[in-house]
């Protein structure tokens, strides 16, 4: 394991996480989530919606929907107090485990201001390919797109979709 904690499980996210989940969610984000929005994602058979158990408390989440071809990583966090330990790079090992494609293509969005997880998708191989003009409603910041591809694995954005190439 490369994370800190022994003590971390890692299992599929249910009904009964989100109230934890939505105290995590409204702590980090300034426009959190709403629980239906959580539902729907838990009630979508292709996703993978995972949970990091710490001393058996929520550490984070992660929520992932598959649209056609591709993983889109809409939401990952961990609680601010068990952050810096390798939780969000777990899940993240978790959700490629259990996809189990070479093949795969997952992409997210990040705000450019958040340094620490750019940096934590660049070590588990997403590259930046675009920007999406001011994505974020609270404060009209600009999303990067990156994408984790066998390309970007190679070092390349050759399949990447060409609109969201930089």
């Amino acid at each position: 394991m490369k994370w800190a904690s022994q003590r971390l499980q890692l299992r599929r996210l249910d009904y009964g996480d989100l109230p934890a989940v939505l105290q995590i969610e409204r702590r980090i984000f300034p426009t959190p989530w709403s629980m239906a929005m959580f539902v729907l994602e838990l009630s979508k058979k292709s996703g993978i919606c995972l949970a990091a158990v710490e001393d058996d408390e929520l550490a984070g989440y992660l929520i992932c929907a598959r649209y056609d071809e591709v993983w889109h990583v809409m939401n990952i966090s961990v609680a601010p107090e068990r952050q810096n330990r390798g939780i969000a790079s777990a899940m993240l090992e978790e959700l490629f485990r259990e996809v189990d494609d070479p093949a795969a293509r997952y992409t997210l969005e990040v705000r450019p201001s958040n340094a620490v997880a750019i940096h934590i998708y660049e070590r588990e191989g997403f590259r930046a390919a675009g920007r999406r003009r001011r994505y974020y409603r609270d404060n009209g910041e600009d999303a990067v797109v990156m994408w984790r591809t066998p390309g970007t694995l190679a070092g390349n954005l050759d399949d990447v979709p060409e609109p969201l190439r930089l």
